[in-house]
């Protein structure tokens, strides 16, 4: 009897808590998991950011033998810079145009690869065809276009054969279509990133939606704009925010091509930025400019990443 009370007694007992420093350790154990990672951030991207915004706050830094703390006296200088404003509307520009036109040619394209009009061999070379320029490396693609932009290139020789221009033209040094040429370039060498996820979106759509459209008598265009484009808005407004993202950004295409030339016509906001640090050697305004486009960028990261909740 007292063997079976002190058996039913000790399970009973609730069981005996670790000891605090044992639970400590084991809540630490996933950090440790990540410390290499976190401390490969923290060394390549904390640290320099950091560094840029302390240059920005401060005078004639790395050049000088001594910098003085100036606030925001380089940022001032940087938005009241008219260098700076052509670099904004250059980049606003080239961005927006690149973007919808990226949105429609990808639409389109992705269509024609997803209808059951074309046959599958078809359908096969044009998706190799149009994915070949999502191949291309940004040195290839601004050398390609510049040997076709060439005033002695191909494009110049079909444009005098159908009589649309008379005589040599060179492209991309003219300061009236310049940033509408390098725009051209950007537009064909990133549409198929749009295609292509557009695509994966297409073939996701349930048929059974189309048929039952089909049935109550709606036409292609109201399928369209009833199905299609509701099923294809969560990707497309993800697409659109990272292509703003990275067409902001671009920076190897427009000085492999033009340099930001001519007379600043294409310009962007990350030449803006180099040209100031590589060229003028004036670090403070270009850490001050960088500063700018991180400010743009995380914002646009921000929407980015609001859209992608709503979409979960």
């Amino acid at each position: 009897m007292r063997s079976t009370d002190a058996v039913g007694a000790s399970r009973a007992q609730p069981a005996q808590t670790p000891p605090y420093w044992r639970r400590l350790a084991g809540s630490l154990v996933p950090y440790a998991y990540l410390s290499p990672t976190l401390i490969l951030l923290i060394v390549l991207m904390v640290v320099p950011i950091v560094m840029v915004i302390g240059y920005s706050l401060m005078d004639a830094v790395i050049t000088a033998g001594e910098s003085h703390f100036v606030g925001m006296a380089n940022y001032i200088e940087i938005l009241t810079s008219g260098a700076f404003r052509t670099a904004l509307a250059n980049t606003f520009w080239f961005v927006a145009v690149s973007v919808v036109a990226h949105m429609l040619i990808g639409l389109g394209f992705a269509m024609l690869l997803n209808s059951e009009a074309v046959s599958a061999v078809t359908r096969t070379v044009f998706r190799t065809l149009f994915v070949l320029p999502w191949l291309l490396t940004v040195a290839i693609i601004a050398i390609l276009w510049r040997l076709l932009l060439n005033p002695n290139g191909v494009v110049n020789a079909i444009l005098s054969a159908l009589g649309v221009v008379s005589g040599q033209h060179e492209w991309l040094a003219d300061p009236d279509i310049a940033l509408a040429a390098v725009t051209f370039i950007n537009i064909w060498a990133g549409y198929p990133f749009f295609m292509i996820s557009i695509l994966a979106g297409l073939q996701g759509i349930p048929k059974d939606l189309y048929e039952a459209a089909e049935v109550d008598g709606a036409g292609a265009i109201r399928r369209f704009w009833s199905i299609t484009l509701p099923q294809l808005r969560p990707i497309i407004i993800s697409m659109a925010l990272l292509d703003v993202i990275w067409t902001s950004q671009q920076f190897a295409l427009i000085w492999m091509t033009t340099g930001g030339g001519p007379l600043n016509r294409t310009e962007m906001l990350s030449t803006f930025t180099y040209k100031l640090a590589f060229s003028e050697y004036d670090f403070s305004s270009a850490s001050a400019s960088a500063v700018i486009v991180l400010i743009l960028s995380m914002i646009l990261a921000f929407f980015y990443v609001r859209s992608q909740q709503a979409r979960e």
